[in-house]
């Protein structure tokens, strides 16, 4: 399945960095920029809401209810060595969103992590949206093999 996915550089895309990509032909997902212009120290348990320099868009099917969102996730070697992440991740950038795409990130860790203008920060997969359609009942069916069973209910092993 392929998708147009629109990309705005911003002013603050630095031109000099490359245009957003995917590294292997394989890729779930590529990465997105700090498009900042001094460097940002995120102090351990500390929150920072960083630009990525784009705005998107898509094209897609609407007749035949082919929507698309932008699932924001945290690097898995920033995640690994340092406890960088993202606030909610993933985050959800919605379909019809068409302001600066901005990453929530969060220092994890237990040392100051310096963030670099053109930094890789965090990155983004592309996924369809199913939309259920919803309806109230009086009462919901629970004869199921698990039931009301919730937190622990399996065992832990």
């Amino acid at each position: 399945m392929t998708v147009l996915l629109k990309i705005q550089y911003l002013d603050n895309y630095d031109p000099k960095w490359e245009p957003l990509h995917y590294k292997h032909l394989d890729d779930s997902g590529f990465d997105l920029r700090a498009a900042i212009s001094t460097p940002i120290v995120l102090k351990p348990l500390e929150r920072a809401l960083i630009s990525a320099g784009i705005r998107i868009s898509f094209e897609a099917d609407h007749e035949n209810g082919a929507l698309y969102e932008m699932q924001i996730r945290a690097r898995s070697g920033l995640a690994s060595k340092y406890g960088i992440g993202v606030v909610n991740a993933p985050g959800t950038v919605d379909y019809g969103y068409r302001g600066e795409i901005k990453i929530p990130l969060i220092n994890w860790g237990q040392e100051d992590f310096i963030i670099q203008p053109g930094d890789r920060i965090a990155q983004a997969v592309i996924c369809p949206i199913i939309q259920a359609k919803i309806e109230t009942v009086e009462t919901v069916e629970d004869e199921t093999s698990r039931g009301a069973g919730g937190f622990g209910s399996t065992g832990t092993r």
